[in-house]
């Protein structure tokens, strides 16, 4: 029986990486994005060389219910969910008062709700099941206070407390879930986020996202909980938990503009 890996905002970045990593594992794959055509030709493109079965939905999952409609295509098409990557986010730059509020809660839908919600439907057969991995795409934004991205990091924030509680609640019944934390990368986030052009900021955008993914992969084939890719985001949380909170948002404010 074929196992299967559901993937969201799989046309680029991370979700792209994993889906390249998972496919090469011998994994069939239910990729989620906005983006029909690149999802087709990602599809094409992974079933030719690693012959392998890739489901396609394309689907606005900031929306009310995307979740549930994600569910339902996996039951409709006789899919038992394995893993379960939940990859999809975006980030706002600039002052909160300034910015769409529309934007803000579509952040927050697409970053936490439709993240728990995945997360609800999909865990309840895994530990019926006895098996299964579920991986958070989080950040080491999730440490910190983030001024001018405040929604962004608090979302962040919200995904790795998430993590943690679910892991202790799961211990023992064969499911685990991990909260991959990357640093700067290099993926289309800041363009993305509207974020301006900063040579500091640059400097830190140094990992590739197939790196991050690798490393998340064996994280969660692992069943760790908290997954930071890189010496220098390891030290740059462990250093944010023995400074003083008020220095840490001072800092990021200064290094955000």
């Amino acid at each position: 029986m074929s196992r299967v890996v559901l993937i969201t905002g799989a046309s680029s970045g991370f979700g792209y990486e994993f889906s390249k990593i998972f496919a090469s594992k011998g994994y069939d794959l239910v990729l989620i994005a906005r983006s029909e055509d690149r999802l087709i030709s990602i599809k094409k493109k992974l079933e030719k060389k690693y012959s392998i079965k890739v489901y396609v939905l394309v689907q606005d999952l900031s929306l009310e219910n995307s979740g549930k409609k994600v569910y339902d295509y996996t039951k409709d098409n006789g899919l038992a969910v394995d893993i379960l990557i939940n990859n999809a986010g975006f980030g706002d730059y600039g002052r909160f008062a300034d910015s769409s509020l529309e934007k803000q809660l579509q952040m927050i839908n697409l970053n936490d709700r439709v993240l728990t919600e995945l997360t609800h439907l999909f865990l309840r057969n895994m530990i019926i099941n006895k098996s299964g991995k579920i991986l958070n795409v989080a950040s080491i934004a999730s440490f910190e206070a983030g001024p001018m991205m405040s929604v962004y990091y608090a979302s962040k924030a919200y995904v790795l407390s998430f993590t943690e509680s679910l892991a202790c609640e799961l211990k023992g019944t064969g499911v685990t879930v991990t909260a991959l934390c990357p640093g700067p990368t290099e993926t289309g986030f800041t363009k993305g986020a509207e974020m301006p052009d900063s040579r500091l900021a640059d400097s830190f955008r140094f990992t590739k996202a197939s790196d991050v993914a690798r490393y998340g992969y064996k994280s969660l084939m692992k069943g760790e909980v908290i997954a930071i890719p890189g010496i220098l985001n390891k030290m740059g949380v462990l250093a944010v938990k023995f400074l003083p909170r008020s220095f840490v948002r001072d800092i990021v404010y200064r290094f955000q503009q």
